[in-house]
């Protein structure tokens, strides 16, 4: 059984920094897509950044120039740095994953359990 877990989340007052990481654990025999969303308050999940398998990146428009995904292969971790961290990023980010557990298997989407990023004064 494979199982993505956030860390990182907490408080910080606007205009901080915050590092999220998710590691990917269990059966894995491969990793396609990596990525963050973001889910606010009466608001629906949305994609903050996704990174391929190649390193290739895409990013919301709100968090360009300030937040920068990245990945570790060797150990199937995703990492989220946030920079310049405003008011308005305030939400639960959700670690996803295109993950296939052996070469017999295809890729299934994986999702974390959520860390609540507070940015608050």
């Amino acid at each position: 059984q494979v199982q993505l877990v956030e860390s990182g989340g907490g408080l910080v007052q606007p205009g901080g920094s915050l590092r999220l990481s998710c590691a990917a654990s269990g059966s894995i025999f491969s990793i396609n897509a990596m990525g963050w969303y973001r889910q606010a308050p009466g608001k629906q999940r949305e994609l903050v950044a996704a990174i391929t398998s190649g390193g290739s990146t895409n990013y919301a428009d709100s968090v360009k120039g300030r937040f920068t995904i990245s990945r570790d292969n060797a150990k199937n971790t995703v990492y989220l740095q946030m920079n310049s961290l405003k008011p308005e990023d305030t939400a639960v980010y959700y670690c996803n994953a295109d993950i296939r557990a052996t070469m017999a298997h295809r890729y299934l989407e994986v999702w974390g359990q959520g860390t609540l990023v507070t940015v608050s004064s």
